[in-house]
Order: structure tokens, then C-alpha cells, then sequence
């Protein structure tokens, strides 16, 4: 498809599914429900899926008033902050996997869906076992009851573990925060055994999807950030690495040559579904539509791309589609790879980094969401 400006509502995010991407909310919370925001975007054809994010959500309810019926409900009730954390995350993942069960059901399940996550110390704190995530996970599924939730999981070590018992239980994953190669390598890995345990189990592998995310917008932030301070040669236009688009075309060479496995073969004839790659393409809390770029540059069949509201508007507005832009392009990553690399850039260490900063923001945001949350009860909720 040839380059196109695009102003009219949302044609753009349209045409994307005409490539195979699915472009998602990032960011859900109960005022785009309760507005009916979610639902329009839903009927317009420019949403194919949501996913929550604990700041957003906790921003909201410290400055909001669209949690305060049901916070003074639990108020009312004496619930303690954690149990009523879990309320309003439950509510929130049955409304939104309501309002796309037209799209679940359009596409047998292939899209459709909505994903969140949970609270750290809810599944055990930072030492979790996989079995005690996936308990968790697993109250997360009941409390939603509904085909088409995902329970968000880190790709750490120890989240890999939970996502395999997860999948092998049947419940469906979307893993999270991945900043390179080798660790998505390591999430398709587990993806493979879990379904494989599920299979052995007599599960219906159609029904347990899974998403696989890479936060390219921070995969660039953290390059350049080494590049501006001098710690590597600056590279490409402007001193911008492109380190996000090179690893996304790896990441999606990966993706196809795992769907050329004869392992994978095996688990399509029982029925399971591919694993798709998600691009979140910014902040979840963002006011500026800073995802567009990516949204145009991360283009290919099977994908999704989780934008912020501001960035759906943006890229519905004025969004430019290349067509695809991952498939073949193995050759020009690696060689983008390796001048960064020469330049004195270590991905490896870039991944590091931006594992333990994810998992100190995460902690941050729910524990923010919990502080919120106590706050409104303490004061019964007013507003």
C-alpha cells in the first residue's frame, strides 16, 4: 500500500487492519467506560482490544469521580484497600471485555480482548513463586468470567515461570515489558511449553490466547539517552538510534520463523491460536500523541499496536501508512544492531536497565493505586 495522509476520524487505524495490525486502547479506566468513549471506539471500527495500566487507573481515582459510586459502595461495606483494589479492577476488566465481546465474537476470538494486571504483592510480592501467580491469575479470571480477559504478566525470570503455569491452566496471557530479542526468544519458549501442558491436559488451546509486548518507545528513550551523553557514536538522522525499529524487525523474524516450527504446527492442528506481537508505542497516561511515529513505522501481518487515547486521536487525524515495514527486513536491523553495538551501545545492559526500572514503576503505580484507593475509603469516598 502506497504512503497516504489520512484526516478523516479514524481511517487510518482502520486501513491498519487492512495490514493485520489490530490497534488496541492503552490505558483503559472506568471514565472511558462510563462515558461511552470505549464503546464508540469499539463501533467505529478503531479498536480491536484494551489494556489497563495501574497509573492511569490510579490517577484517576485520586482525581476523579468516576470510581466514586462504587468506592463509597465498599466503603459502606468496611472493605480494606487491597480488596477493594481488586473491585474496581474486576469491574473494570468485565465492562471492557463486555463492550468488545461483538469483536471477540466477529473474529472467533482472535481479537477482541482486554488485559490487566496484577497487584505484585497480591501474588506473593517480589519473590513470587509461579504457582502463587498463577493462583493469582487465576481469581483474576474468575472474578472477570469472561472468554476474552488476559492477565498481564512481566517477561522477568520469575514472570516467565508464571506465564507457563498460566497457559498450561488455560488462562490467557499477555506478557509484558520485553526489551530485546533473547528475552522475547525466551517468551516464545514458554508460550510453546505452556500450550504443550495444556494440551496434555485435554484443554481447549483455541481458547487460551496470549500477547507478547515490547515497549519500543523506552527501548529508544534509554539508546538515545547513551548516545546524547556521549557513551556511544551517535547514529542515524539526527542522533536518533532507531534501536526500537531494529529490534521490532527481529523480534518479528523471530515471530515468523516461530510459526514455521514444526513444534508450532503440531499445537495449530490441536487449535491453538499464534501468540501475537503487541508494540506499545507510549505511555498509557500520555496527553500528547507521541506514539504516532511508531504506529506508522511498526507495520506487519498479526500485530497489534496499543496506543494511548491521545495517540488514537492523533493517528486517526493524521496518520501516514507505508505498508509493511518489518517483513524482510532482518538484513537492515542487524546491521543497525551491530553499528550501535560498534558504537559502544550493549543491548544486553539496555535490556537490564530497562527490566529493573519496568519493575520498579509497576511497583510504584499499583502501590500509588492502593494509596488512592485507601484515601477515598478513609473519607467514604466522596464524589
Amino acid at each position: 500500500m502506497g504512503e497516504r495522509t489520512v484526516t478523516s476520524g479514524g481511517e487510518v487505524l482502520r486501513e491498519l487492519l487492512a495490514e493485520g495490525v489490530s490497534p488496541w486502547l492503552d490505558g483503559l479506566r472506568r471514565s472511558l467506560l462510563a462515558s461511552g468513549t470505549l464503546a464508540r471506539l469499539v463501533a467505529a471500527g478503531e479498536v480491536r482490544g484494551a489494556t489497563s495500566d495501574p497509573g492511569a487507573l490510579a490517577a484517576e481515582v485520586a482525581g476523579g469521580t468516576a470510581y466514586g459510586q462504587q468506592l463509597a459502595h465498599l466503603a459502606c461495606r468496611s472493605v480494606p484497600p487491597a480488596t477493594a483494589v481488586q473491585a474496581l479492577c474486576a469491574y473494570d476488566l468485565r465492562a471492557a471485555c463486555d463492550e468488545l465481546r461483538p469483536v471477540f465474537a466477529a473474529t472467533q476470538g482472535l481479537d477482541g480482548h482486554v488485559s490487566m494486571g496484577l497487584e505484585p504483592w497480591l501474588a506473593g510480592g517480589a519473590r513470587v513463586t509461579a504457582d502463587a501467580f498463577a493462583d493469582a491469575a487465576a481469581a483474576l479470571h474468575r472474578a472477570a468470567c469472561r472468554p476474552n480477559a488476559l492477565v498481564k504478566i512481566p517477561a522477568t525470570d520469575e514472570g516467565l515461570a508464571a506465564t507457563g503455569a498460566c497457559l498450561a491452566r488455560g488462562i490467557g496471557v499477555h506478557v509484558t515489558d520485553i526489551f530485546s530479542v533473547r528475552r522475547y526468544e525466551q517468551v516464545v519458549d514458554v508460550w510453546f511449553a505452556g500450550l504443550e501442558r495444556a494440551r496434555a491436559a485435554g484443554l481447549d488451546l483455541s481458547a487460551i490466547p496470549s500477547l507478547a509486548s515490547l515497549p519500543v518507545a523506552r527501548i529508544d528513550a534509554e539508546v538515545d539517552a547513551r548516545l546524547r551523553v556521549g557513551r556511544a557514536g551517535r547514529s542515524g538522522s539526527g542522533g536518533r538510534s532507531a534501536a526500537a525499529l531494529a529490534i521490532a524487525r527481529l523480534v518479528y523474524r523471530r515471530y515468523e520463523e516461530g510459526l514455521g516450527s514444526a513444534r508450532w504446527r503440531g499445537l495449530a492442528a490441536a487449535g491453538a491460536r499464534p501468540q501475537r506481537v503487541m508494540w506499545s508505542v507510549g505511555s498509557p497516561v500520555e496527553t500528547e500523541p507521541r506514539g504516532v511515529p511508531y504506529v506508522e513505522s511498526l507495520v506487519a501481518w498479526g500485530t497489534v499496536s496499543a496506543m494511548s487515547e491521545a495517540t488514537l486521536a492523533a493517528a486517526g487525524r493524521r496518520g501516514r501508512l507505508r505498508g509493511d515495514t518489518l517483513t524482510g527486513q532482518e538484513g537492515a536491523a542487524r546491521a543497525a544492531v551491530v553499528r550501535l553495538e560498534r558504537g559502544g551501545v550493549s543491548f544486553g545492559e539496555v535490556a537490564g536497565v530497562l527490566e529493573e526500572e519496568s519493575a520498579v514503576r509497576v511497583g510504584r503505580a499499583w502501590g500509588a493505586l492502593r494509596g488512592a484507593v485507601a484515601d477515598r475509603l478513609r473519607v467514604g469516598a466522596g464524589g
